[in-house]
């Protein structure tokens, strides 16, 4: 029975306090102040646990080599030990604190070289008819050593290959290779590779797994006109199972056209496109490649199949390009003219810049540059005359067919960059680049200067074609370079308005925190492809 209340004397005369009550616990009959159960906190331990269904003892992934704990399913994160965000990466990996309340957490230390990892919670839960309990417990976590996928990539012999997929150009310079590398990084296509190896005319890339090179080269068909064929060649057989191991080459031919090329389309081609032609100028490339006929503002579009069907090689390159001044310029007005996206035809005349004090030679033409040029602008074009093409499927055209003297491909900005350039302008902005191994034992010293210098022009040209092209610029991703400031690029162009017109990467584009590690791009890639691996190894029926 609870207790009477006590008398108190005051100022106002004699009050009674109350005084808590005691009831006997069900269970043991020790004095308690009551609660919903009616038992004592050691009765209710001995009858409800608490910790009932929370898991107890743990296994977590660890990366000695990077210092990374996994996170299920692909993700590593870096952790020191005892440290809050090592803390939350173990509450996390106990399965069944959601139906508790935890109160507190922290590590119990463990000696660094046990490979257990030791934690001390708190938790509360409501039991028997509304009564809160706490209780404390202990969860061991054991640690188990697995390499990353990418420091596996890191160690591994890129000798020891599954699969190989040969990437291949027959063109004089390696500008494709440069615009596929930035497509490979801002996909993750490299992510899978254990080697990649610079070729003089092409790309080899390395991997563990066959599934993989058939990866890449279902991407390589998505973003470039190409024809592929496969081989395979047995390592070892293993007559105990009937088992046999393979090593699979992919070659992969890209189309030997380039954008800017002039082409002379065979005649059965022309008359599939509706009797364009001869002469074709090459202005976008993808998947398939655009062809513009620069007089009649015709566009078609050929794919690798179509190409290889009636195959031809491109009548010039970039690298014969002529520099020429506009005199005059004044668009072509006509039923039979007019806009073709951007391009728009025109008649111009130009001079050669070579020829200015020398002679007064003008030639006349039609471009579909008319949106770009004005007159006293330089554009980039092919000497038709001087070039003296002769190919055989001209013939198969109509008689009296001429091409012209002069083909116009684009507006030139190369005395505006020098000027900058001189002015100590620079570029603010780089490229990620892979990390690959460049074959130059083979070659002698003169051959490697050689190469370099040509791979530098290469770079350059593919900067300006980047700064120029906007649409191009939409696949390559760009990262600020902390070296040059950003007040730098804009230096001198204040005091020179002609400069103002030389195309550049807009500063909003630029990406932060660049890493040239492949290590850290490859930081939450799926590191566990084992739905959609396949055997490196094939069964004898």
């Amino acid at each position: 029975a609870a207790p009477s209340p006590r008398p108190r004397a005051t100022m106002f005369g004699v009050q009674t306090q109350a005084t808590p009550g005691h009831v006997l616990c069900c269970m043991c009959g020790m004095g308690i102040s009551p609660n919903p159960a009616g038992m004592c906190v050691d009765c209710i331990r001995s009858q409800v646990d608490i910790t009932e269904g929370i898991q107890k003892q743990c296994t977590v992934m660890y990366c000695k080599e990077c210092q990374r704990y996994l996170q299920p399913p692909k993700h590593w994160i870096r952790a020191d030990l005892e440290s809050k965000e090592l803390l939350t990466f173990c509450i996390k990996r106990i399965k069944g604190l959601s139906k508790v309340k935890l109160v507190d957490a922290g590590f119990i230390w463990t000696e660094p070289h046990s490979k257990r990892l030791k934690t001390k919670l708190t938790i509360q839960k409501e039991v028997l008819n509304g009564a809160i309990l706490q209780q404390t417990f202990v969860t061991e976590f054991v640690v188990e050593w697995h390499m990353c996928d990418a420091c596996s990539r890191a160690a591994a012999n890129s000798d020891q290959w599954t699969a190989c997929v040969q990437v291949r150009q027959k063109v004089e310079h390696k500008r494709t290779f440069l615009y596929l590398e930035q497509l490979i990084l801002k996909h993750g296509m490299e992510a899978n590779t254990i080697g990649i190896k610079s070729q003089p005319d092409g790309l080899d890339f390395y991997y563990g797994n066959r599934s993989h090179g058939m990866k890449m080269v279902d991407f390589l068909q998505n973003v470039v006109p190409v024809r592929a064929r496969h081989d395979k060649q047995l390592v070892s057989h293993n007559a105990n199972d009937n088992s046999y191991n393979y090593q699979y080459t992919f070659m992969v031919e890209i189309v030997p056209i380039c954008k800017e090329d002039i082409v002379i389309l065979p005649f059965k081609a022309s008359q599939g496109m509706g009797g364009v032609g001869p002469l074709m100028l090459v202005t976008r490339v993808g998947s398939s490649f655009q062809i513009t006929d620069p007089h009649t503002m015709k566009q078609n579009w050929m794919d690798a199949s179509q190409f290889y069907r009636l195959p031809f090689k491109a009548s010039a390159v970039a690298k014969q390009f002529v520099e020429y001044v506009v005199l005059d310029i004044e668009p072509v007005r006509g039923a039979q003219h007019g806009q073709s996206g951007k391009w728009l035809l025109a008649d111009v005349q130009v001079a050669r810049v070579s020829d200015f004090g020398v002679n007064d030679n003008i030639m006349s033409a039609r471009t579909h540059l008319g949106h770009h040029l004005q007159a006293g602008d330089t554009a980039l074009g092919y000497d038709l005359a001087s070039l003296q093409i002769v190919d055989p499927e001209l013939e198969k055209y109509r008689r009296g067919m001429q091409l012209p003297d002069v083909l116009l491909v684009k507006k030139s900005y190369q005395e505006k960059r020098r000027r900058r350039r001189a002015k100590g302008v620079n570029r603010v902005w780089k490229l990620q680049r892979l990390e690959m191994v460049n074959d130059d034992d083979a070659l002698g010293n003169k051959t490697v200067s050689r190469e370099h210098d040509r791979a530098a022009n290469d770079e350059e040209a593919f900067m300006q074609e980047l700064e120029e092209d906007e649409e191009l610029r939409g696949n390559v991703n760009f990262f600020k370079d902390e070296n040059v400031p950003v007040r730098n690029a804009r230096a001198g162009t204040e005091t020179d308005d002609d400069d103002d017109d030389v195309p550049e990467v807009p500063i909003e584009s630029l990406l932060d925190g660049l890493s040239l590690m492949r290590t850290q791009g490859a930081i939450g890639e799926d590191d566990t492809d084992d739905d959609e691996e396949e055997e490196d190894h094939e069964m004898m029926d």
